[in-house]
């Protein structure tokens, strides 16, 4: 992961499952620099999603680095199904686990690692962990269903870790997951973030290259 690079990960949840390969391909096409894909059980988050037989499939037509966000309650138990395809793979610091052994384990497997905080968890949560992480993704809506507003009183954790990893002079990239768009990116941007994972405001887009610029501030 390079850091201060600008990173747009188009969330696959948004795209159209039947056109699956030709929606990565299109994807890659507008810019994508990662695809983001977010696994859900129906336990952590009230919603279910898609498992490791779907990312691999999405590999197979990806050229692109595979972002995996684990929404699991068991992401220890989960996540080697996902390392054949993933580059990266995400857990919550609120999921049944240990979180340092679970993020260790990921680097083990040769994947990067990120963190991630629903809305209502303080960036304080990740705190211990910031120097386990190549990643932290910071939730901008709740998670579990794709196209909800982004919330705004989640900018101060993203500017808040933006200023722990300066002062610790670490090198984790800051992600934002959730109603982002131009506008929310650019105040995401200002706050610190980095990576922007995108879903309906990219897919759904007339011409998605251009929207894949507006969010990444090009």
């Amino acid at each position: 992961m390079v850091p201060n690079s600008l990173v747009v990960a188009p969330s696959i949840l948004a795209c159209d499952f039947g056109r699956l390969h030709e929606e990565v391909r299109r994807a890659e096409a507008a810019g994508a620099d990662w695809l983001h894909l977010d696994i859900m059980d129906g336990h952590f988050v009230d919603n279910i999603s898609f498992g490791p037989a779907f990312v691999d499939f999405v590999a197979r037509a990806a050229t692109v680095p595979l972002d995996v966000h684990l929404m699991i309650e068991r992401p220890d138990h989960y996540f080697p199904r996902f390392v054949k395809s993933a580059a990266n793979i995400t857990v919550h610091v609120e999921a049944q686990h240990d979180v340092s052994k679970t993020l260790a384990a990921i680097r083990a497997a040769g994947r990067t690692c990120g963190l991630a905080l629903r809305p209502a968890t303080p960036f304080e949560a990740a705190v211990p962990f910031l120097d386990q992480i190549d990643l932290l993704l910071v939730m901008t809506v709740v998670p579990g269903f794709g196209g909800q507003p982004f919330m705004p009183e989640t900018l101060p954790k993203v500017q808040a870790a933006q200023e722990a990893r300066t002062r610790l002079g670490r090198n984790f990239r800051i992600e934002v997951d959730g109603g982002i768009n131009d506008q929310t990116a650019a105040l995401s941007r200002e706050h610190g973030a980095d990576t922007f994972v995108a879903g309906t405001s990219v897919f759904g887009a007339p011409d998605m290259a251009a929207a894949v610029r507006k969010v990444r501030g090009t």
